[in-house]
């Protein structure tokens, strides 16, 4: 008798964690056969992007392999971009891969499935403002974060030679934990690119403007936590404009609801959030204006019950009894991770699904080296280096859901020594 396929498309934190434990558990004992779909060979944690735009991180000493995860875990890895469904075939088709020349690598595929699983993580909104394809970076990849990366050096190393500090002007459009981690992140790598010799640009000469079209920042933490975290943005230097609509975007500028133009030479877009627009019309399945598929408290799509969905593609209930949505956080996509694994291995046995139930464990924002801030389950506000400390474990447990503890504390010991040999930030 054929193993049962279980296919899941897209290596994010949710699909990833979800291959690599039920490859350590179906896939080593022949249950079933698991294979994970990404259109990229590497897995960077997406909460890390900022830190990987800004310098302060390295994407190459911070990537997970995806063939290395799937030997070492039992599962199997197709690279490839899935574009189209045929649930009566019960197959995926992924699009053709080309390499950075356009040449095709591998053609157009289709892959069987049973069980089918979507993770396919989601971008930026531009909400159809006009210019924000063409004048700003989305830091929804990790290409995408080492683009601005090199963009944000090469301006420096330009504004260096010539004098001329507006090279270096960034303007970061949304006030959410990206947008705000982003600013802080910027503010501590001028300091360091001056420190490396850079100096002929002073740190307050980069000028970071964070753009926020509601009343106050951070609007899913409470108002004390936004205050507090706009205050200690300005006394690092980040001009903050809240309750300000961006109409277009140009090469050089923001245009504004409010005032003159805020001109910027780097422009980051981080205002919203919406899942890829090929699963509008992905054979029929049930979406939401975002393009995330409906699904119910089990994580089954509502029109196929072999076809799930985690992350922030998919729009879920908070609770059987909760009609409001799972927001759009890494802790989701690894709760839903966690009990999808038991799920389909209790699917297998012809037991009945798991229901899920949004656990919020608070939130927490990170103010590069300058300070950190949240709210803890219960209500409980922390700051300084204690949140730190819990903003650092976030990571910690997500390297040791795919690693498992004990290589994962070789993998953070070994970067702690890596630091101490190489610069604090990228510099090319």
């Amino acid at each position: 008798m054929a193993q049962h396929r279980i296919v899941i498309v897209g290596g994010g934190a949710g699909g990833l964690e979800l291959a690599t434990r039920l490859g350590r558990t179906l896939g080593r004992r022949g249950g079933a056969d698991v294979t994970l779909v990404d259109a990229q060979m590497t897995h960077v944690w997406k909460p890390l992007l900022h830190e990987v735009a800004a310098g302060s991180l390295s994407a190459s000493d911070n990537e997970l392999n995806y063939l290395a995860q799937a030997k070492w875990n039992h599962f199997h890895f197709r690279l490839g971009r899935m574009c189209g469904l045929d649930r009566v075939r019960r197959e995926i088709r992924l699009a053709p891969v080309r390499d950075a020349d356009g040449v095709e690598i591998l053609a157009q595929r289709v892959l069987g499935y049973d069980t089918l699983v979507i993770a396919v993580g989601s971008g930026s909104n531009d909400f159809g403002t006009p210019g924000v394809l063409e004048h700003c970076v989305c830091l929804d990849s990790t290409d995408s974060a080492l683009r601005f990366q090199r963009q944000l050096l090469h301006r420096y190393v330009s504004a260096h030679a010539s004098g001329d500090s507006s090279q270096v002007s960034v303007a970061i459009v949304g006030g959410g934990a990206t947008g705000v981690e982003l600013a802080a992140e910027l503010r501590h790598a001028a300091i360091q690119l001056a420190d490396y010799g850079l100096d002929g640009i002073r740190p307050a000469d980069m000028r970071i403007t964070l753009v926020e079209a509601g009343p106050r920042l951070l609007p899913a933490l409470p108002e004390t936590i936004s205050r507090a975290v706009e205050q200690a943005l300005k006394s690092i230097g980040v001009e903050v404009l809240t309750g300000t609509r961006v109409r277009e975007v140009r090469a050089d500028a923001l245009v504004t609801d409010r005032g003159g133009p805020i001109q910027a030479a780097l422009k980051v877009w981080a205002a919203g959030i919406r899942a890829p627009a090929f699963l509008r019309d992905l054979d029929g399945l049930a979406t939401n204006r975002l393009n995330q598929l409906l699904v119910g408290p089990t994580l089954q799509t509502t029109l196929d019950e072999d076809i799930f969905a985690l992350g922030d593609c998919a729009a879920c209930p908070m609770a059987p009894d909760d009609a409001g949505l799972v927001p759009p956080r890494a802790q989701a996509a690894h709760q839903q991770a966690s009990l999808l694994a038991k799920s389909l291995a209790l699917q297998l046995r012809g037991k009945p699904l798991l229901v899920y139930r949004y656990r919020d464990f608070g939130s927490l924002v990170s103010l590069s080296q300058f300070t950190a801030v949240g709210m803890l389950a219960g209500n409980v506000r922390v700051s300084g280096w204690l949140a730190k400390a819990f903003y650092v474990s976030l990571y910690r447990m997500h390297l040791a859901a795919l690693y498992g503890s004990p290589r994962a504390l070789l993998r953070i010991v070994g970067g702690a020594l890596q630091r101490r040999t190489s610069p604090r930030l990228k510099l090319h």
